[in-house]
C-alpha cells in the first residue's frame, strides 16, 4: 500500500511543547494518545519549528535497546548506547525522543532517572497501548518524575489547515462573540457545513487527512482507514495476552456502531461475565481507543463526584474511523441535508464528544460526562454536560426547535440551569426560553438562554461561552 506523508500539519500540541521546552528544570515529557493520531510526527515537527536536532529510537524495532532500558537505570549510559545505535551525537541541545516505549514497560520507570540525574536533558516518550502492556507486566510509575500530554485525533480546524482551507481555518480560530451577538456570512457557512461534511467522512487521523488532500480519493481515504483498523486489531492480539481477543474485538466492534447508545455487557458479550467486559472497555478506554461518558447526576461540581460508574455510554476514537467501521459511504453522507446530518444517527453526536475531549484533554478532570433521568414517566437524556469557567454546561446535539427540548426543559428545571447549549446546522444565536415542565402532579414554569451553535464552532466554545457571560 502506497503510504502517504503530510508535508505540513498544525497541531494544537506544538504550544504545549514549547512551553514545556521552556519550562525550569523539566521533567521528561510522556505523549499519550491512540495509534497513529500523529504523536511520532508532532515531535518531528516540534523540533523543526525550534532548530534542534533530534535522536529518535524505537523500542520495538530495537530489542536490544529496549533489553537495556528493562535492565539498566543509568541515563548516562543509555545515551552512550543510543548514540552508538543511532550514530548520532546526544547533546543537552538535542531532543531524544523514545518512540513505542510500551515495547520495554521499565523504560517509563527508567525516566525518573533521566529527571534526577539528565534535568538539562529534553527527553520525550510516546506510546501506543501502554495501558495494555502494564496490566499484563506492572511497573512502578515515575510519579511526579513526569509530564504528560494528552493527545487524539486531528480537531475540525486541524483538518481544515491539513486539508488547504486556511481562509475557513483561520476564520473559526479567530471567531468571536460579541455584545450584539455574532452573525455568518450563508456562503461561509455553506462551506464550513460542506467541509464538516467531508471531516466526518475523512476524520481526524493524520494520514487520512493528508491522502484526502493530496489524491482528493475517497476510495484512498477507505483504505488508510481500514489499514489503521487492522493495525489496531493486531495490536490487539499483540497486547492483550491473556484476555480474549474475540472478545475484546466485540467491544471495539460495539464501541464504534453503537456510539451514543447506554452500554449493557450483555449486548456486547452475553456470554461473558459483566465484571470481564468491564475490565476490556477499561483497558481500551485507558488506551484511547475508545472513550466512557459517564451518567452524572450534575448536582454540582466536579461533575464526576456524581458519577455512577456502571452507567455510561461510549464514544470512538474518531468519527472517519468509526463511520468506515459503520460502513457508511460518502454517498450516504452526500445525500443527506445537514440537518438530516444532525439527526440521523450518531455521527454528531461522536464529533462533539470527539472536541469536548480536546477541549478537557489537560484537565486533571477530562472525563466526559452526561444526564439521564430514567422513571415511569418524563425520561430524559441529555448528551453532555461539561463544566467550563466553574459553570455546569447542558449540551444537547439536535436541530430541533425549543418546543421539542425537553430533556433541556427538564435538566434547566431541575438544576436550575440558566444556560444551555445546542450544537446544531443552523447559524450561531442566543434566544431566551420559556416552558412548561411537568414536576409530579403539577407544572413548573422553567426560563433559561439557549445558545445554539453550528458544530464547526465546537473548539470555540469556552470562549464563546465567557462572550455570552
Amino acid at each position: 500500500m502506497f503510504r502517504y506523508v503530510m508535508v505540513a500539519m498544525h497541531r494544537h500540541q506544538l504550544n504545549a511543547l514549547h512551553t514545556w521546552l521552556a519550562t525550569p528544570r523539566r521533567k521528561p515529557l510522556v505523549v499519550r494518545g491512540a495509534r497513529q493520531v500523529g504523536k511520532s510526527t508532532l515531535v518531528r515537527l516540534f523540533c523543526e519549528a525550534v532548530g534542534r536536532p533530534l535522536v529518535t529510537v524505537n523500542l520495538e524495532r530495537h530489542a536490544d535497546l529496549a533489553e537495556a532500558f528493562e535492565r539498566l537505570r543509568a541515563p548516562r549510559t543509555l545515551l552512550n548506547l543510543i548514540e552508538a545505535t543511532a550514530d548520532a551525537p546526544i547533546s543537552e541541545h538535542t531532543v531524544l525522543f523514545i518512540d513505542e516505549i510500551q515495547a520495554a514497560p521499565a523504560a517509563l520507570a527508567t525516566l525518573r532517572y533521566f529527571f534526577e540525574e539528565l534535568p538539562n536533558q529534553p527527553v520525550i516518550a510516546a506510546g501506543s497501548l501502554m495501558e495494555f502492556t502494564l496490566a499484563e507486566r506492572p511497573n512502578p510509575m515515575p510519579v511526579g518524575r513526569v509530564s504528560y500530554l494528552h493527545m487524539g485525533p486531528m480537531t475540525f480546524t486541524e483538518f481544515l489547515h491539513g486539508h488547504g482551507m486556511e481562509g475557513l481555518a483561520k476564520w473559526v480560530d479567530g471567531f468571536e462573540w460579541s455584545s450584539r451577538g455574532a452573525a455568518v456570512n450563508p456562503v461561509l457557512h455553506g462551506r464550513l457545513l460542506e467541509a464538516l461534511r467531508l471531516y466526518q467522512f475523512v476524520g481526524g487521523m493524520p494520514e487520512a487527512v493528508s491522502v484526502s488532500h493530496e489524491s482528493s480519493s475517497l476510495r484512498a481515504v477507505r483504505d488508510i482507514q481500514a489499514g489503521i483498523i487492522e493495525t489496531y486489531r493486531d495490536d490487539f492480539q499483540k497486547y492483550a495476552a491473556r484476555r480474549d481477543l474475540v472478545r475484546m474485538l466485540r467491544v471495539f466492534n460495539f464501541a464504534a456502531r453503537q456510539a451514543g447508545h447506554k452500554v449493557k455487557y450483555s449486548n456486547i458479550s452475553a456470554g461473558d461475565q459483566s465484571a470481564t467486559v468491564r475490565r476490556d472497555i477499561e483497558l481500551l478506554a485507558m488506551a484511547r481507543v475508545i472513550s466512557k461518558v459517564t451518567h452524572s447526576h450534575c448536582s454540582g461540581l466536579p461533575l464526576q463526584a456524581e458519577a455512577q460508574e456502571r452507567v455510561f455510554k461510549l464514544i470512538f476514537l474518531d468519527v472517519g474511523l468509526m463511520n468506515a467501521l459503520c460502513g457508511l459511504s460518502w454517498s450516504v453522507l452526500a445525500s443527506r441535508s445537514a440537518t438530516d446530518l444532525i439527526n440521523a444517527g450518531t455521527t454528531a453526536e461522536q464529533f462533539i464528544g470527539q472536541h469536548l475531549q480536546h477541549l478537557l484533554a489537560d484537565r486533571p478532570n477530562r472525563e466526559l460526562t452526561y444526564w439521564l433521568r430514567e422513571g415511569r414517566s418524563n425520561n430524559a437524556e441529555l448528551d453532555y454536560v461539561a463544566e467550563f469557567g466553574g459553570r455546569i454546561v447542558p449540551i444537547e446535539v439536535k436541530a430541533g426547535r425549543s418546543g421539542t427540548m425537553k430533556s433541556l426543559h427538564q435538566f434547566a428545571m431541575e438544576r436550575q440551569s440558566s444556560l444551555a447549549v445546542r450544537f446544531d446546522a443552523q447559524p450561531p444565536s442566543l434566544q431566551a426560553v420559556a416552558a412548561d415542565v411537568r414536576s409530579g402532579s403539577s407544572s413548573k414554569r422553567v426560563r433559561y438562554r439557549l445558545l445554539s451553535l453550528p458544530l464547526y464552532l465546537v473548539e470555540r466554545l469556552p470562549s464563546i461561552l465567557n462572550a455570552v457571560g
